[in-house]
């Protein structure tokens, strides 16, 4: 990560997910951005190290270029970050995707990590939850990461 984290790209990224639709099947509170703030709420009531806070907030924003391969392309944003962060979003659907061969080939702390973001992804689905405005949450996540750098 550089020295110096970029808090407009990174808010940017975020309100690009406003009025990312998706399936409400799957996601009945609506837009990409409202999930991806909620994600972020469970992960920083858990008290979340602040590489899998800012996996929480940031694990969608490559649905605002591309839905299906989001996660990569989310990654590949994130590149110069902890590879922690960078690790947990470009896997963050290997759960949900192939769940047996996830656990079975994961060392336990990496696979902790994915349970924990899939355990906030599931729970960031409440059409009424209250969540904070992008800037407050990437302003969180950016004192958290730099404060983690010591």
């Amino acid at each position: 990560m550089t020295s110096e984290l970029d808090v407009d790209e990174m808010t940017e990224w975020l309100t690009a997910l406003d009025g990312v639709r998706q399936d409400p099947r799957y996601h009945p509170e609506g837009d990409a951005l409202f999930h991806s703030l909620q994600v972020f709420e469970h992960a920083l009531r858990d008290d979340a190290e602040p590489e899998l806070l800012a996996a929480a907030l940031f694990h969608d924003v490559g649905k605002a270029v591309s839905g299906p391969d989001h996660d990569r392309i989310g990654a590949e944003m994130l590149v110069g970050w902890p590879e922690r962060t960078v690790w947990a979003v470009a896997h963050h659907l290997d759960l949900l995707r192939h769940p047996r061969r996830t656990r079975s080939r994961l060392d336990p702390v990496r696979l902790r990590d994915l349970q924990v973001l899939r355990r906030w992804d599931l729970a960031g689905r409440d059409p009424r939850a209250r969540v904070r405005e992008p800037e407050e949450c990437v302003a969180i996540v950016a004192e958290a990461m730099l404060g983690a750098r010591g």
